[in-house]
């Protein structure tokens, strides 16, 4: 999916991101409001895993919705 489209509809997602993700809080997602990169960021500190994996992690999940 575009990245402005989710940006866009970034409440409409949290949901599946949450599913995703389950360390990731509500707060956590209202901080990453769509961004891309900070939601990259999120996954990486809670999971403490590679920039380059989080962000393959996130095309993942992205691509899927």
């Amino acid at each position: 999916m575009n990245w402005d489209i989710l940006e866009g509809k970034w409440k409409q997602f949290t949901g599946s991101a949450k599913e995703n993700w389950g360390k990731l809080t509500n707060d956590d997602l209202d901080q990453a409001a769509g961004k891309r990169d900070k939601l990259v960021g999120k996954i990486q500190e809670k999971y403490g895993i590679a920039k380059d994996e989080a962000e393959k992690q996130v095309d993942s999940w992205s691509s899927k919705l």
